[in-house]
């Protein structure tokens, strides 16, 4: 069964509006570049909302482990999705409450997904200048026997429009939207995260 992660939520009620259709995780940004950044006390607001019920992902970028170690219990987060330039050793010291998020465009790039430490690896889209939140797609071909031997979480403009497809092409262990599923940045559009849910979860 696939699974869904709806990232960059931005308040409780879109938490909770997301949690009540059905998702397995939601993110929140701790990115200070992004648009869809949140500080800590709104992610601590949304952890208390949602209880046990769904995965809360802390999206981080280049932040040192004793700080990423501290946003674990300041924010309540259940794990850390590390979207910098970390190294294999910050990866691994972070484990089990991290997986890392590698910008794909290349072989190149899959083979450092590849070397990646943990159970779980993210792959986005490689978009220059951009850490995520593009909105521009992975090339399925690329990572396709990667989710064959990881389990993959695949994001990268997904929308409701092409999840199902890109669910059949690479076999990704979960998907992950973040600007496909908003009406702007930071504020989900709930018809398009119900249609988004949708969609994956009829892919074959």
């Amino acid at each position: 069964m696939i699974r869904i992660k709806i990232c960059g939520v931005t308040t409780v009620e879109q938490a909770l509006a997301c949690a009540a259709l059905g998702v397995d995780a939601i993110g929140v940004n701790f990115v200070d570049s992004s648009p869809r950044r949140v500080d800590v006390q709104t992610a601590r607001a949304i952890a208390d909302a949602l209880g046990s019920s769904t995965l809360l992902v802390g999206v981080v970028a280049d932040m040192p482990v004793s700080t990423m170690r501290g946003l674990l219990g300041e924010a309540r987060v259940g794990c850390l999705q590390l979207h910098g330039d970390e190294t294999a050793d910050q990866v691994a010291a972070m484990l089990p409450h991290a997986y890392k998020a590698v910008r794909v465009g290349s072989a190149e790039d899959v083979a450092r997904a590849e070397a990646a430490p943990g159970a779980y690896v993210m792959v986005d889209a490689r978009v220059a200048g951009m850490l995520g939140g593009s909105g521009h797609r992975v090339d399925g071909s690329l990572v396709a026997s990667l989710a064959k031997r990881r389990r993959l979480v695949l994001a990268g403009g997904l929308t409701p429009d092409n999840v199902a497809r890109a669910i059949v092409e690479v076999r990704p262990w979960c998907v992950d939207v973040a600007s496909g599923v908003e009406s702007s940045p930071g504020v989900k559009d709930m018809a398009r995260v119900r249609a988004f849910i949708e969609a994956a979860k009829t892919a074959i």
